[in-house]
């Protein structure tokens, strides 16, 4: 429910977040911009990085926990 009621919330924003960039953009150089650019709930398209899979959840576990054991053995 909670999660329903910021997602509604920054529906609104969004739209408000789009209406002005598109207010303030170069027609001839950009193309319109859509809310979903704004929107934290909508937002799928955009994000980079690895997906955390029990594949790959031992990418992390390298990376943070192995590092720094490391670390503090030089310390």
């Amino acid at each position: 429910m909670a999660e329903a009621r910021g997602s509604a919330a920054w529906d609104h924003t969004a739209a408000v977040l789009a209406m002005l960039a598109n207010c303030h953009r170069d027609p001839k150089k950009q193309g319109l911009v859509q809310p979903s650019r704004f929107h934290p709930y909508r937002r799928e398209e955009g994000r980079r990085g690895i997906p955390i899979t029990s594949d790959t959840i031992g990418l992390l576990k390298k990376a943070f926990i192995e590092d720094r054991a490391r670390a503090k053995q030089w310390h």
